[in-house]
């Protein structure tokens, strides 16, 4: 049985990742691992891990695969429901994320999708009265 949820993000620069997930998305520092090449955050919903990996290095030292932080997308990504979708892309933008295409108006609130410093995609998410209830 699960008990809790780990998530880690593979990022080439600590101080720049903890810049955009602490200023800029409203998570806390909470310690420092592994002589300081990994940092947790937290937040309400949980613990996120920042792992510094240089570009070009391998994930799986079995499979031909590099790290690569150039724009991507993945399936697996983080939805962060905020409470002012105006001010949350402005706060992160600041601390250094990026718009990755238009505020869009979904049936359960707006969505505006966004990158980190390295390329990984997440969405900010301004849920209205009836969030994901609306698709139901």
């Amino acid at each position: 049985m699960m008990e809790s949820l780990i998530i880690n993000i593979d990022v080439p620069d600590l101080t720049k990742g903890v810049a955009l997930y602490c200023a800029g998305l409203g998570f806390t520092r909470a310690r420092s691992l592994f002589g300081g090449s990994v940092v947790e955050l937290r937040s309400a919903a949980g613990a996120i891990f920042l792992i510094e990996q240089p570009a070009g290095s391998l994930p799986i030292p079995t499979m031909p695969i590099q790290r690569d932080y150039a724009p991507h997308w993945t399936p697996v990504h983080l939805d962060l429901p905020v409470t002012n979708l105006d001010v949350a892309v402005a706060k992160a933008t600041a601390a250094g994320a990026t718009n990755s295409g238009p505020v869009t108006s979904q049936i359960f609130g707006q969505l505006a999708p966004m990158r980190d410093p390295f390329g990984h995609g997440f969405c900010l998410i301004e849920f209205n009265s009836d969030a994901y209830d609306a698709i139901s």
